[in-house]
């Protein structure tokens, strides 16, 4: 009998030749078919269903892991080089660096295959077989997470004769929503108050220099909301005061000027980070690109639009750039306060974002990559930008990092993250 590596080998062995297999098949011409194409709807079909059944398998290597991970964790605890509460910690993590997901979506994933796996087997079935598809065992995931474990199972049962995989997505997510409504009404209305609690406004970058600001705000609320916002671009356009601003320009707009408490939505108070070229700073004219805090490089006529249209104050920071790499090597302080620099410079060379890969959160923390007790030097080489997860699962027995380029030569700067399984993921700072 092999033994649970050699099993282990032999899957990925095996799913490797799977996917060399779909890349041929993802490499056929194309040109036209004289029957039509009759077989290779067959083929879409199969391979939409293959979707279920890879997550599915996915699912079951995460819950595996998880639970090998929690019983290594568990023996550091018992030798005293874990602190219990600490344990389960890094296993999302690990995940969302396999998975080239944040890990929160590690997470996330984990948690919709434990469930799958301990209390919906009927669902989890019709995903195995690939009948119905990863969004829709998701949401009923998320559907039942306020009910009992004996709750949840009766929901699987009574979705076993509903017929989901017949239903379009639309109708299959209000029947999921009926049956965890009927199995326990009571709980089902609780979970409605207490997701009010969780109201919250939050900011995404858009294409083409725009954002979405959006709101999840209790319903009434809402509601609420796009109603005055209308209702007072319709009077303006009824007044003949809407210039030549169409009603959906005027209603965001107006959202801009009433959380802002401008005049006009356009007096914003704006921070530039200004990148240029070391090479270029004898070029007065040169046409550098920037980077508005919080969102992301601007082209530089948008940015010399910004500049001339606002009224609100106009702070601006010029940082100099490697002229191969386009990597922050160094800059100037040009705001009234000067907050910390390096800092600063971590956060733009970084673009506000965690630098563990595929992570995106937010940074809170500037952290030493090799740590301080370590000897770790406090440079813009030494550090960079984390986020508070990622700045405590680094903690953890096992995980390992190492600056590999400093950023400061002819490469980006590059830090190597080693994981507790020996896995190893690189970051490089984007220009």
């Amino acid at each position: 009998m092999r033994s649970n590596g050699a099993v282990g080998e032999a899957v990925s062995d095996e799913l490797t030749a799977l996917l060399t297999r779909l890349g041929d098949l993802a490499d056929l011409p194309t040109d036209p078919i004289a029957d039509g194409g009759v077989a290779l709807v067959d083929q879409i079909a199969t391979l939409e269903r293959l979707r279920g059944a890879v997550a599915a398998a996915q699912h079951t290597a995460m819950v595996t892991f998880a639970r090998s991970q929690v019983e290594l964790q568990a023996a550091q605890v018992a030798a005293g080089q874990l602190d219990p509460r600490a344990v389960g910690r890094g296993i999302g993590d690990q995940i969302g660096l396999a998975a080239h997901v944040s890990p929160h979506v590690g997470s996330r994933r984990l948690g919709v295959a434990r469930v799958l796996a301990e209390d919906l087997p009927v669902v989890r079935g019709l995903l195995v077989a690939g009948r119905i598809s990863e969004h829709l065992a998701e949401h009923v995931v998320a559907q039942t997470s306020h009910l009992e474990p004996e709750q949840r199972r009766l929901v699987d049962k009574k979705l076993a004769d509903a017929g989901l995989e017949d239903q379009g997505r639309r109708e299959a997510e209000a029947t999921v929503k009926k049956t965890a409504y009927e199995v326990d009404r009571v709980g089902y209305v609780n979970r409605g108050r207490t997701a009010r609690k969780d109201r919250r406004v939050t900011l995404q970058p858009a294409p083409d220099t725009m954002s979405v600001l959006s709101g999840l705000l209790p319903v009434e609320q809402g509601v609420a909301c796009i109603a005055a916002l209308r209702q007072h671009a319709d009077g303006l356009i009824a007044t003949g005061e809407a210039g030549d601003r169409t009603r959906d320009q005027i209603v965001a707009d107006t959202l801009v000027e009433r959380i802002t408490g401008q005049k006009t939505a356009t007096d914003v108070t704006v921070e530039l980070e200004i990148v240029l070229p070391i090479d270029a700073l004898l070029d007065p004219e040169s046409d550098t690109p920037g980077e508005l805090v919080g969102h992301g490089p601007l082209p530089g006529d948008i940015i010399a639009d910004i500049l001339a249209t606002t009224q609100g104050t106009t702070w601006w920071r010029r940082l100099f750039a490697h002229p191969k790499t386009g990597c922050i090597v160094g800059g100037e302080s040009k705001q009234r306060f000067f907050d910390g620099l390096l800092a600063t410079l971590i956060d733009i060379r970084d673009h506000g974002r965690c630098r563990e890969p595929y992570c995106g959160a937010p940074i809170r923390h500037r952290d030493h990559i090799r740590p301080r007790r370590a000897g770790g030097p406090t440079s813009l080489g030494g550090g960079r930008g984390n986020c508070v997860r990622h700045n405590q699962s680094k903690e953890m027995p096992g995980w390992r990092h190492r600056v590999i380029h400093d950023g400061l030569g002819d490469h980006p700067h590059t830090v190597e993250t080693t994981t507790p399984t020996g896995h190893t993921y690189t970051s490089r700072a984007g220009p």
